[in-house]
């Protein structure tokens, strides 16, 4: 993780543990290697399915590799992998403070519910993104990256058809594209 953004997590999480609600930091930065790890266990794990249904179904939820936002060092997952998680008790408390106080800090959640027409991966509550940073990342790989550049895994050749940057990459929340302008 970067510094700027693990600082800013640090006053966040103080600012949060005052007002009695915990935060665990259970995944951050991670190199096209480990996302490769994760990508090649979840390939192996659907091979009942199709290729294009295992990238599918995959994406869901895990980036591929080279296109995650863990690999700019500017976002992290919170307390636990799962949004049930996130609806009631303690979860409910950190979400709820979250969505009034994380943005205070920088913190943006980009991938929010799909309703408004938002591609690419499902809800994930617990991943947070810290924009005055991540948002020159984005900037920079749509500049720089285009999906022929993904390569490298088994299922990478899906990468153009499923549109991975227009649809993955720059498939977050309204509010996080309005913080490029």
């Amino acid at each position: 993780m970067q510094k700027e953004v693990y600082e800013a997590f640090l006053k966040m999480r103080t600012a949060a543990e005052a007002q009695g609600i915990q935060f665990k930091l259970i995944s951050g930065t991670r190199n096209f290697t480990y996302q490769k790890s994760i990508w090649d266990r979840k390939w192996k794990k659907y091979e009942n399915l199709t290729p294009i249904e295992r990238a599918k179904k995959i994406l869901k939820y895990s980036s591929m590799p080279s296109t995650s936002r863990h690999h700019w060092g500017t976002d992290f997952d919170l307390n636990h992998l799962t949004n049930s998680y996130f609806e009631s008790g303690q979860g409910l408390k950190a979400y709820n403070w979250l969505q009034k106080h994380a943005n205070t800090f920088g913190f943006y959640q980009v991938y929010t519910s799909k309703d408004g027409g938002r591609t690419g991966y499902n809800e994930e509550k617990w991943h947070w993104s810290y924009l005055p940073l991540a948002s020159q990342y984005l900037t920079f790989y749509n500049e720089t990256i285009t999906n022929t550049d993904i390569i490298g895994f088994e299922g990478f050749e899906f990468a153009s058809s499923l549109d991975m940057i227009c649809n993955y990459v720059n498939g977050i929340s309204p509010e996080s594209l309005r913080f490029l302008n």
